[in-house]
């Protein structure tokens, strides 16, 4: 009997505190709907660009192997189709360079980093505006603050300057909750932006890494 009536107090207790974190955010003002609205952006944004940098920093350690073995043995369009199976920036960068063979070699290396630029720009795709959630969520809630405090001050100019908690409680609440909310927003949008950018430089560098060694196959002697 008391194991039931513990959990319905802890039923209780998350009810309240529930409406508590509602009554909250409805407290902060209007300002809080946006933030909402960015908090929802940011989530989607970061996990979306997640995956698609996963996705392109998947692959074979024995790609260039192979397609070393397939020029070298002159299967150039088995090696196009295995960049094409392989479906990343770094084999559709390779496959370029490959289409370019036999031109000059630096047509095959403007190709290459033709294509390279292309790919990290796809990459991007979204970063700037994470960007700008992280600096503007906590930009919102300072603007959230200053009004707040307006309120605060009109309220306190209208109840001829007696200081009320009770009357002050509204002003009070717009400015503190909305300056959390911008935090809230702004600080995983800032360490996100951070984070995917350096998965970028990463991937960056693993594709300059592969153009060398390619153009490396390229340049190497003929074996007889």
């Amino acid at each position: 009997m008391m194991t039931f009536l513990q959990a319905a107090e802890a039923v209780a207790v998350s009810e309240e505190t529930r409406m508590g974190l509602w009554t909250l955010f409805v407290k902060g003002g209007w300002l809080m709907w946006p933030l909402l609205a960015l908090g929802g952006v940011t989530i989607f944004i970061f996990v979306e660009r997640f995956m698609a940098i996963r996705k392109a920093s998947v692959l074979d350690m024995n790609f260039m192997n192979r397609i070393r073995d397939y020029i070298s043995d002159g299967k150039i369009s088995t090696a196009v189709n295995l960049c094409r199976k392989t479906d990343t920036p770094i084999a559709r960068m390779i496959e370029k360079g490959i289409e370019r063979i036999g031109r000059p070699m630096g047509d095959v290396q403007a190709a290459i980093e033709n294509v390279a630029n292309l790919e990290v720009s796809k990459l991007e795709n979204g970063l700037p505006f994470l960007a700008t959630i992280a600096g503007g969520a906590p930009m919102i809630g300072f603007l959230g603050t200053v009004l707040g405090m307006v309120q605060t001050f009109m309220d306190m100019s209208a109840a001829g300057g007696t200081v009320d908690l009770g009357l002050l409680a509204s002003g009070m609440y717009v400015a503190m909750v909305t300056t959390v909310g911008g935090l809230i927003v702004g600080i995983p949008a800032y360490f996100g932006y951070n984070y995917l950018v350096a998965r970028i430089e990463k991937l960056v560098f693993q594709m300059e890494a592969n153009s060398i060694a390619f153009m490396d196959i390229l340049n190497q002697p003929v074996q007889k």
